[in-house]
């Protein structure tokens, strides 16, 4: 084969391979994100919960000022409640790739866990932007240094969710979760579990 034709092939299969990874990056997420649920189905779906947790659903995709003291003060008025903080970052794409799972399992445990958001290390207009796009049950403290992330997840990690039990029992799970079932069986076993 000639020089200039083993070149030609070349670059054809270099651009055939990012058409195939573009391809699959558009249409490689997770099932959660094509079942995305709208603000007000997410309400719906919440109401009647307990005064604590519906205070949640009330600012859900909401990005919180107030830091770590602000984060700390809402998790000490959630003692004795399970809970989930998911770390995160609009830049992140593990993490807007886990969000579908969150989205869901929020809804569907949002009655008995409180979810709770950081936007670590992020800028306040992608952050908003993309919580527009992507609504959640619960809201976010925002967090442009990434301390209060760091400080509640002992990770400088992103994505990071801890677990939170009745009786204040911490685990901490680094990375994305892939799938609502593996999120689901997580919060079982460690927010509501023990």
């Amino acid at each position: 084969m000639s020089l200039p034709r083993l070149a030609l092939l070349a670059a054809s299969a270099g651009v055939l391979a990012l058409v195939v990874v573009g391809l699959l990056e558009l249409g490689g997420g997770s099932s959660e994100q094509a079942s995305r649920l709208t603000p007000a189905t997410i309400q719906a779906r919440l109401r009647g919960s307990p005064p604590q947790l519906a205070a949640l659903h009330a600012q859900a995709s909401r990005l919180l000022p107030g830091g770590l003291g602000a984060l700390r003060a809402r998790l000490a008025s959630l003692q004795g409640t399970p809970v989930v903080v998911n770390k995160w970052a609009s830049w992140c794409q593990p993490c807007r790739e886990e969000f579908g799972a969150f989205q869901n399992v929020s809804v569907a445990r949002g009655r008995d866990v409180a979810f709770i958001g950081i936007d670590s290390a992020d800028s306040r207009a992608p952050a908003e932007a993309f919580l527009r796009s992507f609504p959640v049950a619960y809201p976010s403290y925002f967090d442009h240094s990434g301390q209060a992330g760091a400080a509640i997840t002992d990770s400088t990690f992103t994505p990071v969710t801890v677990f939170v039990n009745r009786h204040g029992g911490v685990y901490i799970h680094q990375g994305p979760y892939p799938d609502a079932a593996k999120l689901e069986r997580d919060v079982r076993r460690y927010a509501m579990g023990g």
